[in-house]
């Protein structure tokens, strides 16, 4: 079997972050060095990634990693759904298990459904699902305010079969809506729902469970926790942006939170990105980051959207603005090592209260924050990456 160190995506990830960072010359040619270790080192780690590592492992196969094709892959998901007696889908479908197992093991991401499948279909434990929830797809761990996600997660934490699963959902549909007990009513249902769904031990208290939740079902997944995050976050943002502008020499007035709009964020956020005659952003596209950072980019229409809860907040929004929040707060820490300490710390804080995984250095963007927070200048080196990436276009090694 091929060493499984080199299969040890979160490994390399943190070689390449300290390669950078304990660099003789980082503290001169930081941006530089950061640029040039996302550009050379970093990949994005993609689901198909994820899920090829994940049965090399288990099949405990001899034959280098780099050199086991697809169709052996395929034939490992054909029989072990076949002995675990799952079909190759949740609902009817003319599509065949051949298919589609090619295309889970080429896309760069999978819906959640296909996650809870694989579950089914390859013996996967809890620990498995979460792991390809938050890192694979990042996004939440199961939600405990979806009765399918509920369901399939009793099941697989009992290691019952997916004709299980399927006699349990339809008894869910039968269930008339049950109140939720005050105290759920009262305080985040989410972080209530969690701590409820984790305590059920017998198809009973599941039935029950799930009468709870069935009134609640329009609160999808984790919108409450995490746009009430989002908005605390964004809402200090905006107090430190009031505090730029009045401590600029050309200020003509005095600014108040209530000026900053999603224009004022862009505006320093994204401070070196080139824009066009209109002074809109250069397309994302354009970037040499943007395969690495999957297109995101903290742009006044993103934020608007969030806004207007028009989109889902995600764990790139969150870094965000926790990142944009200790780059203008560096005089709270005595040193860099504690500075990078207290953002881990806080922005882990922040993603697990939001049923999403802490951060991840191996996911491309999140290696770039935490090596531009122990730089000098936070947010200048992270606005001179940007620039980088748009200046050096073309030029990739």
């Amino acid at each position: 079997m091929e060493h499984l160190n080199s299969l040890d995506y979160t490994e390399t990830a943190w070689e390449s972050f300290y390669a950078a960072v304990d660099d003789s010359n980082f503290a001169d040619k930081d941006a530089e060095l950061i640029f040039e270790t996302l550009n050379k080192k970093m990949r994005f780690i993609s689901f198909a990634d994820y899920l090829k590592r994940y049965i090399y492992k288990r099949a405990g196969l001899e034959e280098p990693f780099s050199s086991v094709g697809t169709a052996t892959y395929q034939q490992i998901i054909k029989d072990s759904f076949a002995e675990n007696n799952t079909p190759c889908s949740f609902k009817p479908t003319t599509a065949k298990l051949s298919a589609l197992s090619k295309n889970w093991l080429t896309q760069d991401t999978v819906k959640r459904n296909v996650v809870f499948l694989l579950a089914f279909g390859l013996n996967m434990s809890v620990e498995d699902v979460n792991m390809f929830l938050t890192k694979a797809l990042c996004e939440q761990g199961i939600n405990p305010k979806d009765p399918f996600e509920v369901i399939c997660w009793y099941c697989i934490k009992n290691g019952y079969s997916f004709i299980k699963y399927e006699k349990l959902y339809e008894i869910y549909e039968t269930l008339e809506p049950k109140p939720l007990e005050e105290n759920i009513n009262n305080l985040d249902k989410t972080v209530v729902l969690s701590c409820s769904m984790n305590s059920l031990e017998n198809d009973r208290a599941l039935i029950d469970y799930l009468a709870a939740i069935k009134g609640t079902a329009s609160d999808s997944l984790i919108e409450h926790t995490a746009y009430n995050t989002f908005f605390c976050l964004y809402e200090e943002a905006r107090g430190l942006i009031v505090r730029i502008y009045n401590d600029s020499e050309d200020a003509t007035k005095i600014h108040t939170i209530e000026d900053i709009t999603e224009s004022d964020f862009e505006r320093i956020i994204c401070s070196s990105v080139p824009k066009d005659r209109h002074g809109n952003l250069t397309a994302a596209g354009k970037s040499q980051l943007n395969s690495l950072f999957h297109g995101r980019r903290f742009s006044r229409q993103h934020i608007g959207e969030l806004l207007a809860k028009e989109t889902g907040v995600t764990r790139f929004d969150l870094i965000t603005l926790n990142f944009f929040i200790f780059s203008q707060t560096t005089e709270r820490f005595k040193n860099v090592r504690e500075r990078y300490t207290e953002f881990v710390d806080s922005t882990d804080r922040i993603l697990k209260n939001c049923f999403l995984n802490g951060l991840i250095v191996q996911n491309p963007y999140e290696c770039f924050v935490l090596m531009c927070i122990v730089s000098e200048d936070p947010l200048g080196t992270y606005a001179d990456v940007w620039e980088m990436s748009y200046v050096n276009e073309g030029s990739k090694a």
